[in-house]
Formats: C-alpha cells, sequence, structure tokens
C-alpha cells in the first residue's frame, strides 16, 4: 500500500514521496505562546502526532520540527499588560503548550525553535531577499517582501493578485485574510518593542522580525530548503503560508515544500470557538471538570483532519466509553488463558485482517476515524470469538495482543490512558488492604461492610471484578 495526502497547493490527493528515500522532513506550525493553548490547537497538535507516528510506524525516519512563537504583536501585547519583558512573559506558556501535550500523548518534536532564538539567521535571510531584489526598506524604516517580484504568488491559495495595486503594504502580524498586499519582513522597533524586550540590531536600524519570516527561517534553518511536509491549520493558508512560499522561495531559489496539510477548525458544541461565546476550552479546564486525557484524545482523533469535528462534553463522555472499551480488551486479551489444544478461534486471521484495513485507513490522507472504524470492528470481532472459550492457542492470542499495540503505536490511546492511570505503588498498597477488608467482611457475611469498600473504592475510579480465580480491581475515569 502506498501513503496518499491531499496537498493543498495541488489541490489533489498525491502519492507521497520523500526528498530522500527513508526519510522525513516535517515541519508544524506551533501556537504563539502568549496565552494557554486552546482544544482547537490541540486538534492540530494531534493530528501532528498522528503523522509523526504513522510515518515512524510505516518505517520512515522522520526529522520533526515544530516551532514556538514567542515574539509577535500578540506577545509584546500581553507582556506589557503584566509589566515584564516577552521571554518572562512567553516561557510559562511554552512549558504549559508542551506540557499538556505530553499528558495528551503527543510524542515530542526533535526539536521546538523559537523565534527569539533565530533573529540572526532572520536578518540574514532579509539581506538575502533586498541583494536579489525581492525586498525592499520602506519610508518607515521597515523591510517590506514585493510579491510584485515573485510571479507565483496566491497559487496555495488560489488567488489572482495579478490587478493588485503595487507598492500597497501591511505591516502588522495580523491583517484580512484574503488581503493580499506587500508583506513585512522586518518591523522598525517602536517604544512598545524597546520596553518588551523585542528589538534587535540589524542592518535597517533596531527592529524585529516579521511574524511570517519567522517559520521561514526557522523551518529552513532547521530541515534545509526544501521539506517533505508542512502542517498548519487552515486559517494559516493565507496569508501565512503563502507568504512563508514566497519568501523561502525567492531566498533560497528552490521548492520550499512538497506536500502542505491543512487541519480543519474545530466546532465547540456547534459554533466556532471564541472567548467572547464563552467556549474557548482550554486542556486544563477539562482535566479539571474529570475528563481523562486518552478520552480528550480520541475525541479530537475521531474525525479525518481535513473534516469538521464538533467537539462537545457529550462527545467526550462517549469517548470515555470508548477508550474504557479498548482498556478492558487489552486486559482482556492479557488474562486470556492459552492452551496448545484448544480448537482455533480465528485470532490471527482477525488480527492480519485488522492491520491490512487499518493501514488502508491511514495510507489514505492519515484518515484517523476509518482507523478507529477498524480498530473497534477487530476488538468486536475478538470478544465475539473469545466469548465461552476457556482457551485458545498462544500464537493466536500474540497475534491478537500484537495487532493492539502495533495500531496503538500510531493512536496512542491505549499508551494515553495506561500513563494517566498509573497508580502510586502506596496507592496500590491501600487499594489491596480495602479489597481484602472486603473479602473478610464478606467471609463474616457482613455484606453492608463490603458493599461500603466497593463503594469506597469506587469512588475513587476504582471498579472491582470478582471472578473465580479472585477479585480483581481496575483503574476507570
Amino acid at each position: 500500500m502506498t501513503l496518499k495526502v491531499h496537498n493543498t497547493l495541488s489541490r489533489e490527493l498525491q502519492t507521497f514521496e520523500s526528498i530522500e528515500e527513508g526519510k522525513v522532513r516535517l515541519y508544524a506550525c506551533g501556537p504563539t505562546i502568549y496565552d494557554y493553548a486552546h482544544i482547537g490547537n490541540y486538534r492540530s497538535f494531534l493530528f501532528y502526532d498522528l503523522v509523526h507516528r504513522y510515518l515512524e510506524w510505516s518505517g520512515y525516519e522522520v526529522d520533526f520540527v515544530m516551532n514556538l512563537t514567542d515574539v509577535d504583536d500578540k506577545t509584546i501585547q500581553a507582556a506589557l499588560r503584566e509589566g515584564t519583558d516577552i521571554r518572562s512573559y512567553t516561557e510559562p506558556y511554552g512549558e504549559a503548550v508542551l506540557g499538556d501535550a505530553e499528558i495528551l500523548g503527543v510524542r515530542p518534536a526533535d526539536r521546538y525553535p523559537r523565534a527569539t532564538e533565530c533573529v540572526e539567521e532572520m536578518i540574514d535571510f532579509v539581506e538575502r531577499l533586498v541583494e536579489k531584489g525581492h525586498a525592499y526598506q520602506a519610508d518607515d524604516g521597515a523591510v517590506y517582501f514585493s510579491i510584485a517580484t515573485f510571479p507565483r504568488y496566491g497559487e496555495l491559495k488560489g488567488i489572482d493578485v495579478s490587478t493588485l495595486r503595487s507598492g500597497a503594504r501591511v505591516a502588522q502580524d495580523e491583517y484580512e485574510k484574503e488581503d493580499a498586499r506587500d508583506f513585512v519582513l522586518w518591523k522598525a522597533a517602536t517604544e512598545d518593542d524597546e520596553e518588551a524586550g523585542a528589538a534587535w540590531d540589524s542592518p535597517w536600524g533596531r527592529g524585529r522580525p516579521g511574524w511570517h519570516l519567522e517559520c521561514s527561517v526557522m523551518s529552513v534553518t532547521e530541515l534545509g530548503s526544501t521539506l517533505d511536509l508542512h502542517l498548519g491549520g487552515e486559517d494559516l493558508v493565507f496569508p501565512h503560508h503563502e507568504n512563508e512560499i514566497a519568501q523561502s522561495e525567492a531566498a533560497t531559489g528552490e521548492p520550499f515544500v512538497r506536500y502542505w496539510l491543512h487541519v480543519k477548525h474545530l466546532l465547540v458544541e456547534g459554533k466556532k470557538m471564541s472567548k467572547s461565546l464563552g467556549n474557548f476550552i482550554t486542556v486544563r479546564e477539562l482535566l479539571d471538570e474529570g475528563y481523562d486525557p486518552a478520552s480528550i484524545r480520541h475525541q479530537l482523533l475521531s474525525a479525518q483532519y481535513r473534516r469538521e469535528l464538533n467537539f462537545t462534553r457529550d462527545g467526550l463522555d462517549a469517548s470515555r466509553n470508548a477508550v474504557q472499551r479498548l482498556v478492558d480488551f487489552e486486559s482482556r486479551l492479557a488474562d486470556t488463558p492459552t492452551d496448545e489444544g484448544a480448537e482455533p478461534a480465528g485470532l490471527s486471521d482477525a488480527a492480519e485482517a485488522f492491520l491490512d484495513r487499518f493501514r488502508a485507513a491511514l495510507d489514505d490522507d492519515f484518515n484517523s476515524a476509518d482507523g478507529m472504524g477498524a480498530l473497534f470492528s477487530f476488538v468486536g470481532t475478538v470478544n465475539g470469538a473469545l466469548d465461552g472459550r476457556e482457551a485458545v492457542v498462544a500464537e493466536e492470542l500474540h497475534s491478537a495482543r500484537d495487532a493492539l499495540a502495533s495500531a496503538d503505536e500510531v493512536l496512542g490511546i491505549l499508551e494515553t490512558a495506561r500513563r494517566a492511570r498509573a497508580v502510586a505503588p502506596e496507592t496500590v498498597a491501600w487499594i489491596e488492604e480495602r479489597i481484602e477488608a472486603r473479602a473478610r467482611a464478606r467471609a463474616e457475611r457482613d455484606f453492608e461492610a463490603a458493599d461500603a469498600i466497593r463503594d469506597e473504592l469506587a469512588d475513587q475510579g476504582i471498579v472491582l471484578e470478582d471472578g473465580a480465580g479472585g477479585t480483581r480491581w481496575k483503574v476507570t475515569t
């Protein structure tokens, strides 16, 4: 099977071929660290993680870079409101982004460059553009990219800029998405910039990099002139990624990105997320509400990345049940006895068919929804085959276990659930002491006391299961 991806630039599903055989240069646009990241951000981050995991699962060596934007209009204004500098202001938010990502099971990127760490390279980049006639210094002291010098400008978004008035400029980091004008590469320093520690010396005087410049320089510096994959949210297609293409290819003379993949916006309870609507949700808020990381991860991966996903609390409850089903299935496979004389149960065939279907789903533009569908179909098939059996052949059982573990290397749901449900040794000792106390109460026919202990454990998320071999316990959410 062959991986195919929907390339935003070509607007077609294309067979993925890396520049260097067996290796992938992967860049993803990370957040601006002026606040806690919201779940819309994490839909993108979990898609990045899915791509990262699946490429490695498929045998590629992946060099994965995701930036953290720590200098732009937002970070400067936020730092000034707090009476501090941008480094002090953004540091805790950068740590929070990566910390919350770890909680949700995101595998670390190889590097997380920050814009403020690459200013010298950005200055060199702008100098190259000026020397090649693609950029100019304006009367306001800023340096702008001239889109008239790049005939292919607008191809990513699919807009015609031939009728635009030459020389019209925009300096701010955020502006109307359809406004295609010469964009700022280097901004002349203001008093606010100086006060926030966001100004550097340059050939054009004191100033700071423009937002669009930052990603180009960080990606090219870390991964080379041409990237295999560039990922980001659909809101970044224009002007951010359009500008990245123009300035990068104008500076290097090489194609910038082979495949562009963009994640669709997330809805919350059917509406676009915004602070004014009160539906701006962070991962930390969901965790405080009692939702477990694996359930959040499951819901955010439950729709293919280019399709709409409506994030709801009801959906999280359904995801919680789905995660518990996987956890119970994994436990059942771990506890099923083996007997070489047992009748064949068809588990090996089921495992092979599942992995074929799973790979086909992910090869189809990282279709996580169909991949999960294949997984839960496999769970149902195997559970049905195990019902009524006392034991199965070891080789068959191992095939089912290995298939589940293999798929979770990509989806990361069980991995995230295990980490979140890990129990400290002292807590394990307490649980086992309570189980022994319950057993004594039952032996003495004090069923009221036994039930009270069961309820006490249940309040702590510990569920007891009585069986022929004794009482087992498990953590639920």
